[in-house]
């Protein structure tokens, strides 16, 4: 049996101001500060001697795939990316961007932002652009119904607010 994978679904293409701020910040960091540290430490490791049986050694040459790995994938995202730097002319429509407050058949209020699949925050309460319940949002107005396909079923909720922040 083959190792192959299906592609992975292409994600869109947006990010907000500070989404591409916080990569460009990321990628900057593992190139100027995390990757020079790393080799530092696995030129050090070299220098003991015995790179087969050298925990250091291998374990610094790992770390340094890995951000390779990741500053090549930030590199080529950041290029494909499109800004959102405006919010759009309709704001009475839910768009990319957008906060967005939700009650659900219980009557609990839940707030989300709809952003770029690179931004995805839970705890923040950012929804990525692609998820299910933003697609169900876009371009729904204030007191809108909206039902969502979920895992654990339909689930029906009512736009109660919609904001832009300004940048």
């Amino acid at each position: 049996m083959g190792r192959y994978r299906p592609p992975a679904p292409k994600k869109s293409p947006y990010i907000t101001v500070e989404g591409e701020r916080a990569l460009r910040a990321e990628l900057r960091y593992l190139w100027k500060e995390k990757r020079p540290e790393v080799t530092q430490a696995v030129k050090e490791a070299a220098a003991l001697g015995d790179r087969s049986e050298n925990a250091e050694y291998i374990y610094g040459k790992k770390q340094l795939r890995e951000i390779d790995r990741r500053v090549r994938y930030l590199s080529k995202r950041l290029d494909e990316l499109t800004v959102v730097d405006r919010p759009p002319t309709d704001q009475s429509r839910i768009f990319f961007g957008a906060w967005v407050t939700l009650e659900d058949e219980a009557g609990d209020s839940h707030r989300y932002r709809i952003v770029g699949p690179d931004e995805i925050d839970t705890d923040q309460g950012y929804i990525s652009i692609d998820a299910p319940l933003a697609r169900a949002l876009l371009k729904k107005c204030l007191d809108d119904d909206v039902e969502v396909n979920t895992p654990g079923g339909r689930r029906e909720y009512v736009v109660t607010d919609i904001q832009y922040t300004p940048h």
